[in-house]
């Protein structure tokens, strides 16, 4: 599984610059990101190289952060690939709450990061289906 940081954010200028600032500052790379907003604020997800450390320094920063398990999962770049994983997991009564892709150096594929009711079982689900799911380690190294 991938560890993935959540930062609640203030919808105002130059917040989600500040906030990438200090996550460069620390030497953190960014692997993916994804910001869902409404009027007054946002959430930020990430996928970093060093999800521990980076949890600190935003916490240490005043920011609001949580850190959640997710799934990422490389599937073959072609059309219909997507729609197979995710009838894969619906199949297994898992539920989706949320994904993004990402572009990355993984040949071939296309990632995708989800957030999943029941991470086990869509693990068991995906694997059952050949889908192969990428360790934490392997995509922070990407």
């Amino acid at each position: 599984m991938v560890k993935q940081i959540s930062v609640f954010l203030e919808n105002k200028e130059g917040r989600l610059a500040e906030v990438t600032k200090t996550i460069a500052d620390s030497g953190i790379n960014i692997r993916a990101m994804s910001i869902a907003d409404t009027k007054d604020f946002g959430i930020l997800r990430l996928i970093v190289d060093d999800p521990e450390l980076a949890s600190k320094v935003l916490k240490e920063a005043d920011l609001t952060v949580i850190v959640k398990d997710v799934l990422a999962i490389g599937i073959a770049d072609e059309p219909g690939s997507l729609s197979k994983t995710l009838a894969c997991i619906q199949k297994e009564d898992i539920e989706i709450e949320y994904m993004y892709a990402f572009l990355g150096k993984c040949e071939g594929k296309a990632l995708v990061i989800l957030k999943v009711s029941d991470n086990d079982k869509a693990i068991a689900a995906l694997d059952k289906n050949g889908i192969p799911v990428i360790d934490g380690q392997e995509l922070y190294n990407l």
